[in-house]
């Protein structure tokens, strides 16, 4: 059996680099990068921006799935720039998708999508005796306009899965670093996201069987107000990491 091939977009970001630590060797990979990378990478490569119709074209042609990661990925960053990037990119690849027969699609959400959900709540929520979560079936109440952004991306994603048959998974990643969840902040504790759990939850949206599907990217906290039940259930996501077994910076998890 061949090997699944897999577009990644915005290889060279924080999320693109805790994949393929973790999952270089598993997939056939063609990367995306939005300016040419420092050191030739080991797996095939363009460099361009996915608002180019035709350069989609061809990083779409062969792939059975795509991970969607490029865009503007600032929290601060101004309308013109996501309207651009994240909104209309994310329309001209999942259409280059459809065009080419793509199976899959993940598409890398964010917690900024449902960040005024925490707007009367905090800091309760940010902590583990609060029973409040997020299951992904709430309607979008974005924080900024990188938020309002990745929303409409989940849109665009329905409406593609729904006129198209686009099979798609939307990951609401937390708050990603690598070897220790955030020190003395409560709320990046809440929704921290491990390296291998990263790689493990997109090496779950590869391989899982789904139509479309709104998940949370986080890893098994003790602090969290994003459920990780439709993660497991439909994904078979199985995190190993928790921010409540970190006690300081140099502290890591068995195995890291």
């Amino acid at each position: 059996m061949d090997e699944e091939s897999v577009l990644l977009t915005g290889a060279k970001g924080r999320v693109g680099r805790a994949i393929l630590d973790g999952l270089a060797d598993e997939y056939d990979w063609r990367l995306l990068f939005h300016n040419p990378p420092p050191e030739e990478p080991d797996h095939p490569y363009l460099v361009g921006d996915v608002v180019d119709e035709e350069l989609m074209a061809e990083a779409c042609e062969g792939i059975d799935t795509i991970i969607h990661l490029a865009g503007d990925p600032r929290p601060e960053a101004p309308w013109d720039s996501v309207l651009e990037n994240n909104i209309h990119g994310t329309k001209v690849i999942m259409q280059a998708a459809v065009d080419a027969g793509v199976e899959k699609f993940v598409y890398a959400s964010s917690n900024h999508a449902v960040g005024h959900y925490e707007t009367e709540r905090k800091p309760d929520l940010y902590r583990a005796h609060d029973e409040f979560r997020l299951d992904g079936t709430e309607l979008p109440r974005p924080g900024n306009f990188y938020g309002v952004s990745k929303a409409a991306g989940e849109t665009l994603g329905r409406f593609y899965h729904d006129e198209h048959g686009l099979k798609v998974c939307c990951i609401r990643i937390g708050n990603l670093t690598k070897g220790h969840p955030p020190i003395d902040y409560e709320r990046g504790q809440a929704m921290w996201l491990s390296h291998r759990d990263c790689a493990h939850l997109h090496q779950c949206a590869i391989d899982a069987a789904y139509d479309y599907e709104i998940v949370y990217g986080i890893s098994d906290n003790d602090r969290k107000y994003y459920s990780l039940e439709r993660a497991k259930e439909v994904l078979g996501y199985d995190p190993q990491d928790n921010s409540a077994h970190f006690e300081g910076e140099e502290r890591v998890v068995d195995g890291d």
